[in-house]
């Protein structure tokens, strides 16, 4: 039987944060005005080891999660992760990762062979200046594509991510839709949202999905397709004349938490509930302290069962206050 929300949501999507690590510093995640050279992360024994990780996302399977995304912070910088994907992938699910493609280029064959099956790239822009200036560390575009070149090289399907921001990167739109459209890759934009306290987000530097997807429509006309699945976040749009499609991700303007279906395991063992959660579960004292399997399962489940969120349909004055877990650790 499915664990139900209060909200009658099942759980089937877990996201797992394997660092709070990452090589880039970009202006809406990490700034690095707070993530400096003398900022403090957590230290090795903090984290969850990969046992570990596969023992927690096992229970989480038997509870009813269907796919498993595997995020940081950037988790290539975690030493062999392929280790875990090997791990995981004896578990029946959809196995899949969220990189900044930086690493990708050494490491897209390894991830394939261990069993992942499929990434998603997260890349803000085409144009070189805009690219190096929003990473914040100077990393040049054309190494992410050559990552994902290497990724689809070794048979990962690939989709990209776009997050768009007002001022900074609403003229790639269009630029980045014929690009990729043209080399058979899925493009999601995703509007800018306020995930965390460091990155000063205002409603006026989002840009609506409904304009993203107008501006593609008045050069490469699009109509709507149908969700694959309760839970799916993305809106869907097919180009007309058959040469694929585009997602937008409408977490501002639209809020789709009446289908959530997600949790979270953070890099030291929390389980959040929300990407906007101001408090975690400690599931790695569980794991540490000798609890069975089963008193992991019963946690889990009394979490979920408890679970009220909808932070994106009351988003307002009454949330502005909120201490939220950065996304950098949290995971996207």
């Amino acid at each position: 039987m499915d664990a139900l929300d209060t909200f009658g949501r099942p759980l089937r999507d877990l996201r797992i944060s394997v660092t709070d690590r990452c090589n880039f510093r970009c202006v809406y995640c990490m700034p690095k005005e707070v993530y400096g050279l003398d900022h403090k992360f957590l230290e090795r024994r903090e984290l969850l080891t990969f046992e570990e990780i596969t023992r927690v996302a096992h229970t989480f399977v038997d509870a009813g999660v269907k796919k498993i995304r595997i995020t940081g912070g950037e988790p290539l910088v975690r030493r062999e992760l392929e280790r875990l994907i090997a791990q995981l992938a004896e578990l029946d699910v959809d196995l899949t990762l969220t990189t900044n493609a930086s690493l990708l280029p050494q490491k897209a064959q390894l991830l394939a062979d261990a069993g992942l099956r499929r990434i998603t790239v997260s890349l803000d822009a085409l144009d070189d200046e805009t690219f190096r200036a929003l990473n914040d560390v100077d990393f040049p575009v054309d190494r992410v594509l050559e990552g994902i070149d290497a990724a689809t090289a070794a048979g990962l399907p690939v989709k990209v991510n776009a997050v768009v921001k007002r001022g900074v990167n609403e003229d790639q739109i269009v630029p980045m839709a014929r690009f990729f459209r043209e080399r058979g890759h899925t493009l999601r934009f995703i509007e800018y949202m306020d995930v965390g306290h460091t990155n000063g987000w205002r409603l006026d530097d989002v840009v609506p999905a409904k304009e993203i997807v107008a501006a593609i429509d008045r050069e490469m006309p699009l109509e709507p397709v149908d969700k694959d699945y309760r839970g799916e976040v993305a809106d869907r749009y097919r180009y007309k004349d058959g040469g694929g499609e585009i997602g937008v991700i409408a977490s501002v303007t639209q809020p789709f938490c009446a289908d959530c279906t997600r949790a979270r395991l953070s890099a030291d063992g929390s389980l959040y509930t929300c990407l906007f959660a101001t408090r975690g579960t400690d599931l790695r004292a569980l794991v540490r302290d000798g609890s069975t399997d089963d008193e992991i399962a019963a946690k889990i489940a009394a979490v979920w069962t408890g679970r009220d969120d909808r932070y994106s349909e009351l988003r307002s004055a009454q949330t502005e206050g909120l201490h939220k877990i950065e996304m950098s650790f949290i995971g996207g």
